[in-house]
């Protein structure tokens, strides 16, 4: 999956650009794993898949963290994948319990009449 993948990516580089907020790292990790949640949720339904999704992308969080220990200037917070899980669980709640948001993420691209236009 890209997004995934771009999370390695992101992951094994030293330094990652981006202001220096503290803790804008969290609401990044937050929203991110709330698209991967989303995204593996659209692949495994939306019924029983909803909690496979939140272990997935939990899991892919605690393992993307245990990764970053071995990156140069990187580290592996709690904190962090706290923030990946929880983000992966809203993300995976909204796409289950908001119907307009589900069907404006399943309908094809440039399609005419798209919801919400």
């Amino acid at each position: 999956m890209a997004v995934a993948a771009l999370i390695f990516a992101a992951s094994s580089r030293s330094t990652v650009a981006g202001p220096r907020i503290t803790g804008l790292d969290k609401v990044v990790h937050f929203s991110v794993y709330g698209l991967l949640g989303t995204l593996v949720c659209r692949q495994t339904g939306a019924g029983r898949g909803a909690v496979v999704a939140v272990l997935v992308a939990s899991a892919f969080g605690a393992s993307d963290e245990w990764h970053q220990s071995f990156v140069p200037g990187r580290t592996m917070e709690l904190a962090d994948w706290l923030a990946d899980t929880a983000g992966a669980a809203l993300g995976v709640a909204v796409y289950r319990r908001w119907p307009r948001y589900r069907a404006w993420l399943e309908q094809p691209v440039g399609r005419k009449g798209a919801v919400g236009s």
